[in-house]
C-alpha cells in the first residue's frame, strides 16, 4: 500500500516550520504524521504531496491521497486501508482520504478526530495528541523501571521509559497526563517534569529544568531552564536558563543563554501574529502565543522575543532590544538593523552544527537553502 500525505495546499499556513518540510513532517505529540501513519500501517510506503522545491527530499508517490492536517488513530487507519478505488473518506465534511478518482463518499463516524487548522494548533492540541500517541506507542509494552532516586507523583502507568533512557534525581508528575521518555534520552538530576510530556530519543533535559505540559521535546534536543506547552521538532538546543512558552521551535535551532519569549500581552488581549499566507499580521483569537522559530535559526544571549514573534529559516537574532515581531529568513538582526545572511556562510554553519550530531547536510538540504535564500 502507498500513502500520499498532502499539504492540502496549506504549505504557507504552517510556515516557517513548513518552509523546510511538508506538513506531514511536523511533530505534534510523539510523532510526525508521516511517522504516525508508518506506525499504524507498517507496510505502507509513505510519499508527500508538497511544494516543488521540497519534493527531492520528500518524494511524491501515487498512493492513496491523505490529508496531512488530520491526526490518524488506529480506527481511522483501518478505514483508510479498506478504501476501495473511487471512494472518499470524510470526517465532518473534511476530506481525509481518497483512493483514486471517484465520487463515492464515506462519512467516518468519529467526530473526535484531531485536525490541525493553524500553525498554533500544534501546541494548542498537543495535549490531546500526546495522550493518543502515548497509547499508540506504549499499549501492551513494558516500561523500564524508574530508579529509586526519582520521585513519581501520579499514576505509574502514565509513565513509560524506553530502553537506554537515564533518569536520576528528578520529579515526574503524571496527574495531568502521561510522560514518555524515549530511547537513550537523559533526564538529569533536579529536573521537574509535568505531563503530558514527550521526551524523544536521544534528547537531554538539563539539571534543574522545569518543563510543564503539554510539551514535546523532539529527538536529540538539549533543554534547560523553563519550558511550557511548547514543541521542539528535534535537534535543537535550549541548554540554559530562560523561559519558552506556547512556542514552536524548528530543527537545528539554538537559543542562547537567558533567551526568553513572552507568551502573553500585558493587557491580556488576543494576539496577532505574522502569516506567511497573507504576508501581514493576522488576528488569532488566542491569549497565549510565544515564539515560532524556523529551522537553523538562532538567538544570542539575553535576547527577548515579544509575544507571538515569528522568525524564518536560518536567521540570527542578537540585538539587545526587542527584535521585530517578524524576522524573514536568512537575516542577521542586530541593534544596527537587518543584514542579509550570506548563503555560503549559512550552509557552512548548518553543516558544522549537523556534523556535531553525525547528520549530513545533504544536496537536497542545499537545494532548499538556495530556494529560500532567493525567495
Amino acid at each position: 500500500m502507498k500513502l500520499l500525505l498532502s499539504d492540502n495546499q496549506l504549505h504557507l499556513r504552517f510556515a516557517p516550520l513548513t518552509l523546510t518540510r511538508p506538513l506531514a513532517a511536523l511533530r505534534c505529540g510523539l510523532y510526525t504524521n508521516a511517522e504516525r501513519w508508518q506506525q499504524l500501517l507498517p507496510s505502507a510506503e509513505i510519499g508527500f504531496e508538497t511544494e516543488a522545491y521540497l519534493q527531492s527530499k520528500f518524494p511524491h508517490n501515487n498512493g492513496i491521497w491523505i490529508n496531512a492536517q488530520v491526526i490518524p488513530n488506529r480506527q481511522l487507519a483501518r478505514s483508510v486501508s479498506q478504501l476501495k478505488t473511487g471512494e472518499k473518506l470524510y470526517v465532518n465534511e473534511v476530506l481525509v482520504a481518497q483512493n483514486g478518482a471517484g465520487q463515492d463518499k464515506i462519512e467516518y463516524p468519529d467526530s473526535n478526530i484531531i485536525i490541525l487548522e493553524n500553525r498554533w494548533d500544534l501546541y494548542l492540541k498537543n495535549a490531546a495528541v500526546l495522550k493518543s500517541d502515548f497509547s499508540l506507542a506504549c499499549d501492551n509494552r513494558k516500561s523500564q523501571v524508574l530508579s529509586a532516586s526519582n520521585r513519581l507523583i501520579g499514576p505509574a502507568d502514565h509513565l513509560f521509559i524506553e530502553e537506554g533512557a537515564r533518569i536520576e534525581g528528578a520529579i515526574l508528575n503524571t496527574h495531568e497526563g502521561p510522560i514518555y521518555v524515549g530511547k537513550n534520552a537523559e533526564i538529569m538530576e533536579g529536573a521537574m517534569l509535568r505531563g503530558p510530556l514527550a521526551i524523544m530519543e536521544g534528547a537531554v533535559v538539563k539539571m534543574g529544568a522545569k518543563i510543564y505540559g503539554a510539551t514535546t521535546i523532539g529527538p536529540e534536543c538539549r533543554i534547560g531552564g523553563e519550558v511550557s506547552n511548547s514543541i521542539f521538532l528535534g535537534y535543537a538546543n535550549k541548554g540554559h536558563d530562560g523561559f519558552i512558552g506556547n512556542a514552536l521551535i524548528g530543527e537545528w535551532c539554538n537559543l542562547g543563554a537567558d533567551t526568553n519569549c513572552s507568551n502573553l500581552k500585558n493587557n491580556y488581549g488576543k494576539v496577532n501574529t505574522y502569516s506567511y499566507e497573507t504576508q501581514q499580521q493576522v488576528p488569532t483569537n488566542e491569549l497565549f502565543m510565544g515564539l515560532t522559530l524556523g529551522d537553523h535559526s538562532k538567538s544570542a544571549i539575553n535576547v527577548q522575543f515579544n509575544t507571538a514573534s515569528v522568525v524564518g529559516v536560518c536567521s540570527n537574532v542578537f540585538c539587545t532590544h526587542f527584535p521585530p515581531k517578524f524576522v524573514a529568513s536568512f537575516q542577521w538582526v542586530s541593534d544596527e538593523g537587518n543584514e542579509k545572511y550570506d548563503l555560503d556562510k549559512a550552509i557552512e554553519a548548518a553543516t558544522a552544527m549537523m556534523t556535531r550530531r553525525n547528520v549530513a547536510f545533504s544536496s537536497e538540504d542545499r537545494q532548499i537553502f538556495e530556494f529560500l535564500a532567493k525567495n
